[in-house]
């Protein structure tokens, strides 16, 4: 078992790094469908690659390199989707953080808006019951 571990961990690796003509370098490159993207140019490809393979046997899967590929494929499309997956949960996580920072900040404005109305509603009955205060103090004088 542990050989198949390490024959697929080794051609998932072969798929990704790729050794350059200095023998103690690496060099990565990143595969998409039909290009390769990498920092230094790879030597030329040897003969037997799947460019001068016949296309019907590219199809029909019988080359390695074609599964290697797939897998490839698989692997980079199951790593995005979670990558994916993450920053949709951040992003939602984020909405929720916001959503409770904000309705902290709108219940301290109307609590502060609420205190101001007492306040004021305070001074009013101090305000009116001065005035009848005078206007009982005028009629009992008169």
């Amino acid at each position: 078992m542990a050989k198949t571990r390490k024959s697929w961990f080794g051609m998932i690796r072969r798929k990704f790094l790729v050794s350059s003509p200095r023998s103690s370098e690496t060099i990565i490159v990143l595969h998409t469908n039909n290009t390769t993207f990498s920092q230094e140019q790879p030597p030329p490809p040897p003969p037997s690659t799947p460019a001068t393979i016949p296309d019907d046997r590219v199809y029909k899967g019988e080359d390695p390199s074609f599964k290697e590929t797939a897998a490839a494929t698989k692997i980079q499309a199951c790593f995005r989707r979670h990558l994916a997956r993450r920053a949709y949960k951040a992003l939602r996580s984020l909405v929720k953080l916001q959503a409770v920072v904000r309705g902290a900040y709108v219940r301290r404005q109307s609590r502060i808006a609420l205190e101001c109305m007492h306040a004021l509603t305070r001074l009013q009955v101090v305000v009116r019951a001065r005035q009848l205060q005078l206007l009982t103090s005028n009629l009992s004088y008169s």
